[in-house]
């Protein structure tokens, strides 16, 4: 019997963790995970802080959280983009982030999708420019058995400055769909302050991202409505991340 969305957070923020295996092919520790919680049990992805590479351009000890900031603000839109994610403080191996493990076909991703896939891609690449993704990778993309898109590691965005680099180009001048349009102006009332104090939205991801960091948050939603397309790679920076898968 699988879990309700809500159970599954609950599971991944209270269950029983335990280590069965690493993932090798990243920068970062990263490791698959099993998660017990009253008699149901999932897999999972857990990203302990303390394996955290330092990067020159991003606060060190930050990756994890920014994994948990992406999945607030995928339920946010509405589009369900980003597998469930919690910022557990007592792990394993200490603190860090703990993702619901999507089963998926790993020799089946960006680069060979078929035409019919790629089409379904204008969220995630809409999800990108806002969130600021430094590292869209190819194999970033997951497909799960009901054909449901999910998108995985996002430990490096929502930079303040310009970092977008992403596989993700095929829409370049294409016009906003209207829906994606309709959800980027309704999250950027969700960020909106409440009189004197921040939104609610604001408030869940100040324990992930600092107040800058949440404020450019919302300048990019405001600017991809106004731009109201998809913009070209900027040509005076690498558009590409690397590896691309």
């Amino acid at each position: 019997m699988s879990l309700s969305f809500a159970d599954t957070l609950i599971a991944l923020e209270k269950g029983k963790i335990t280590i069965q295996g690493e993932f090798l092919w990243g920068s970062n520790y990263t490791f698959l995970v099993q998660i017990e919680h009253e008699g149901q049990t999932l897999a999972g992805v857990y990203k302990p802080t303390r394996g955290e590479r330092p990067l020159w351009d991003f606060p060190v000890a930050t990756l994890a959280k920014r994994e948990v900031a992406a999945f607030i603000v995928s339920e946010a839109l509405g589009w369900e983009l980003v597998p469930p994610t919690v910022y557990r403080k007592k792990a394993p191996i200490g603190a860090g982030s703990v993702q619901l493990f999507i089963e998926h076909d790993p020799e089946y991703h960006y680069f060979n999708f078929s035409d019919e896939d790629l089409q379904r891609l204008r969220p995630t690449a809409l999800f990108d420019l806002l969130i600021n993704n430094a590292d869209r990778k190819g194999s970033h993309i997951l497909i799960d058995p009901d054909r449901h898109i999910w998108l995985i590691d996002h430990g490096v965005c929502f930079h303040v400055e310009e970092k977008l680099r992403t596989v993700i180009w095929d829409f370049s001048g294409e016009p906003l769909p209207e829906d994606l349009c309709a959800d980027l102006n309704r999250f950027i009332k969700l960020l909106e302050p409440e009189g004197d104090a921040p939104s609610r939205l604001a408030t869940e991801l100040r324990p992930y991202l600092n107040k800058e960091e949440i404020k450019m948050l919302s300048v990019r939603a405001k600017n991809l409505v106004a731009l109201n397309r998809f913009p070209p790679p900027n040509p005076y920076r690498r558009p590409y991340p690397w590896p691309q898968i």
